[in-house]
């Protein structure tokens, strides 16, 4: 299989659907692509492809390779692999090849070309403010393909466009590309240009950058070394693998031994300056639309930070008061989208943190349009009952 061979399966899959977000190669089934959400399969007349084989799998990965050794070594030894890959004048990719029953599948997820807006991704303008912080550490969570990234890169857009400061990003790989504007960038990409995030975020901090942007804080040593870097007048930006503010600190707290929690904590309260959680909701008439949680500190959240969650001072409730401030919950977010008439009833119950709290809500939504808010109908009051009861009594 020649690379222009590897290009063109590429294409065609890439133009089979509208919103095509991943494309997924696995045994076993055809070529498939994500679009808003869920895998179609495409079909292939020449040549004709079917149900891939390990064969297929195996070569088309060695393709997208081509001749690194880190990468192969990466695969034999670790089981998977990370690279990006650019399809010429059409899109460029993060591709991960992975083993699963003693075969090779694929999945490479499209990368945007053009550095998205807050307006494009239709998010709180709130976040604008983050690009004013002259130091501390901000964390975008969610779990994968929630648009973290793209929620960074427009953050770091807003900074090339207004500040005259050095950015420097580690990323795996780089998913973005930043112009120089009135910021100057340095993108290093894992495996390339740097072996580990902790090597490279350790290397950052002799690079004279204002802002840093660790991909992903993926073990102890990288979030102590960005909370250092916080701690010394750098912007750190970064992503987690979290669902919410309070399982946010918790996981940074988990990769410390139980002697360095009261430490960690202070650290933690000091330098954490916002905590913005996403998820991806399925849109009415297809689709996807973002749920965001936000966390600004203040008073309030340093003090949970320091003493742990208790009654009356969780993450939730702060984020509820701290609406006048620019911070929502998941679920005041969840019922937004759901007076616009982006999301259906049982969408936002499905995906709420609080069940009750956003049934309530809905309620409310559906009374002030008139509409009815209960299945109950004919109530009435039993007067045959009443006179019963009464002459019980005599």
């Amino acid at each position: 299989m020649r690379k222009a061979e590897v290009d063109y399966i590429l294409s065609t899959m890439l133009e089979s659907a509208s919103n095509v977000s991943d494309l997924n190669l696995t045994v076993g089934k055809p070529a498939q692509v994500e679009s808003s959400g869920v895998l179609k399969a495409v079909e292939f007349d020449e040549p004709p492809i079917k149900n891939l084989t390990p064969f297929q799998t195996e070569i088309f990965a060695l393709n997208l390779i081509g001749s690194d050794r880190r990468l192969i070594d990466d695969l034999l030894r670790k089981g998977s692999c990370d690279l990006s890959y650019g399809l010429p004048g059409k899109a460029r990719f993060r591709v991960n090849v992975f083993s699963q029953r003693a075969t090779y599948s694929i999945v490479l997820r499209k990368l945007e070309s053009r550095i998205p807006t807050l307006a494009d991704l239709k998010v709180p303008k709130v976040l604008a403010q983050i690009s004013e912080e002259k130091n501390g550490l901000v964390l975008v969570t969610g779990a994968t393909g929630s648009g973290k990234s793209s929620t960074l890169a427009a953050v770091l857009n807003i900074i090339n466009e207004t500040k005259p400061v050095h950015v420097v990003t580690l990323e795996d790989p780089v998913e973005f590309v930043h112009p120089h504007k009135l910021a100057t960038f340095n993108q290093r990409e894992l495996g390339i240009d740097f072996d580990v995030f902790s090597n490279g975020l350790r290397a950052a901090l002799r690079q004279a950058p204002k802002v840093v942007l660790v991909g992903e804080m993926r073990d102890r040593e990288t979030v102590e070394i960005g909370l250092t870097a916080a701690e010394t007048g750098h912007l750190v930006l970064s992503t987690l693998h979290t669902i919410d503010a309070g399982q946010t600190i918790s996981r940074i707290i988990g990769m410390f031994d139980k002697d360095e929690e009261e430490l960690i904590r202070i650290r933690l309260a000091d330098t954490v300056r916002w905590i913005v959680s996403q998820r991806l909701l399925p849109k009415v008439g297809g689709g996807r639309c973002a749920a965001i949680e936000i966390m600004k500190t203040n008073i309030r959240v340093k003090d949970s930070i320091l003493h742990g969650e208790s009654e009356g001072k969780t993450f939730y409730e702060i984020l509820d008061a701290g609406e006048p401030y620019g911070m929502q919950t998941f679920d005041k977010s969840i019922l937004n989208l759901y007076k616009a008439g982006l999301i259906k009833e049982e969408t936002a119950l499905a995906y709420s943190s609080r069940k009750a709290i956003v049934g309530r809500g809905i309620d409310m939504i559906k009374s002030s349009k008139g509409e009815k808010t209960t299945d109950i109908d004919g109530l009435s009051i039993d007067k045959e009952y009443a006179k019963k009861m009464k002459q019980i009594k005599k």
